[in-house]
């Protein structure tokens, strides 16, 4: 991933319904700008995000990551990705264990824990702790806030070192001075990586080097 990825063409319908999501979509989102897509419940912006992801196929059209199809390399593009949904999946475990999801402890590289940490402004909120990173967070999280929750799920995507940060809706079940203090770890990111943020509030996206608004196909 040198330059940019490429949408050119691409509609989507699902499977048995006349409808279409996405109407020919030509775009481009170039390596290390953070991009937003906007838009109502319903309108195709996740859709699209999925498309870019490769979770969906388009209908017709193509993604390119420079001059390669994705859909030709999906191991090596999903490697390049980092995820953060809306709502986190949390283990009843510790934080560590929460950050470096499904790693054998004798596999974790204590580094990249730390710089994870540190990218996701968790590293104030663990010290804080009197069992620190080895805290035991309950079922769901169920411990911690919402602003930290988040921040744990922005640290398990950082400690895989992606290229391209996606986050779907990840800070819409917050309220605004939470949502206001997750997207300062985010926005701390802006220029390293490329980020790729859905959202429905301007408050999120006002960062951003480019928003697109997706409605009626």
């Amino acid at each position: 991933f040198r330059e940019a990825i490429h949408l050119k063409d691409v509609s989507f319908l699902y499977p048995n319904n006349d409808k279409v999501i996405l109407n020919h979509i030509n775009l481009d989102v170039y390596k290390n700008t953070s991009v937003a897509f906007i838009g109502q419940s319903g309108s195709g912006k996740t859709t699209l995000a999925d498309i870019i992801l490769g979770i969906l196929e388009p209908t017709c059209g193509h993604v390119y990551i420079d001059n390669q199809d994705i859909f030709k390399c999906l191991s090596s593009w999903h490697k390049k990705i980092g995820y953060i949904p809306q709502n986190i999946y949390l283990l009843d475990d510790t934080i560590e264990r929460n950050i470096t999801f499904g790693i054998e402890d004798n596999s974790v590289d204590h580094y990249r824990v730390e710089y994870a940490i540190e990218r996701a402004q968790l590293k104030q909120t663990i010290d804080e702790l009197k069992d620190g990173i080895n805290t035991e967070i309950g079922e769901g999280g169920i411990r911690l806030s919402g602003g930290q929750r988040q921040r744990i799920g922005i640290a398990r995507a950082l400690y895989n070192e992606p290229e391209i940060l996606v986050l779907d809706e990840a800070t819409s079940a917050l309220d605004n001075d939470t949502e206001k203090a997750v997207m300062e770890a985010i926005d701390s990111l802006h220029g390293e990586m490329t980020l790729i943020i859905i959202a429905h509030r301007l408050s999120t996206i006002k960062n951003c080097d480019r928003v697109y608004e997706v409605k009626d196909g």
